[in-house]
C-alpha cells in the first residue's frame, strides 16, 4: 500500500523523543526539548516541537517554518534585534541563519524543515 499523502499533526498518535540542547550551547537553564516527528523523509520534517525554559545557541543549515502554538519565547540573531514569538505568530529562519533561542513560557510550534 503507497504512503498516505495526507499527515495530520497528531501528537497522539507518535511516540514523542525527548532531548536536550548540547550542554555546551546551553547559555542558561536546563530546556528540555520533545519532539514528536509526523515526517522524515526525503529531506522533509514536520511535527510538534516543545520546550520548557532556557536559552541555547542555534545554527540553521536547513529552511524551518514555525508557527507557535503554545508560550513565548524570544530569538536573536547574532548582530541582530531579538524578536519575541509567542501564540499565533508563524515565522522561516533560513539556512546559516546563528543566533540564540530563549524559551520564556514553555513553548509549543508546529514545524516544517526542508534540507
Amino acid at each position: 500500500m503507497p504512503p498516505t499523502l495526507l499527515y495530520r499533526l497528531d501528537t497522539a498518535a507518535v511516540e514523542p523523543e525527548e532531548s536536550r540542547p548540547d550542554p555546551a550551547k546551553v547559555l542558561a537553564g536546563d530546556p528540555v526539548h520533545t519532539t514528536w516527528n509526523m515526517e522524515d523523509g526525503d529531506g522533509l520534517y514536520c511535527g510538534v516541537w516543545r520546550s520548557t525554559p532556557g536559552k541555547w545557541r542555534i545554527s540553521y543549515d536547513e529552511w524551518e517554518y514555525c508557527r507557535i502554538l503554545e508560550g513565548v519565547s524570544v530569538i536573536a540573531e547574532d548582530g541582530g534585534p531579538a524578536t519575541t514569538v509567542r501564540a499565533g505568530d508563524g515565522f522561516v529562519l533560513r539556512p546559516g541563519f546563528r543566533g540564540a533561542w530563549e524559551v520564556i513560557e514553555t513553548t509549543v510550534k508546529e514545524y516544517v524543515i526542508r534540507v
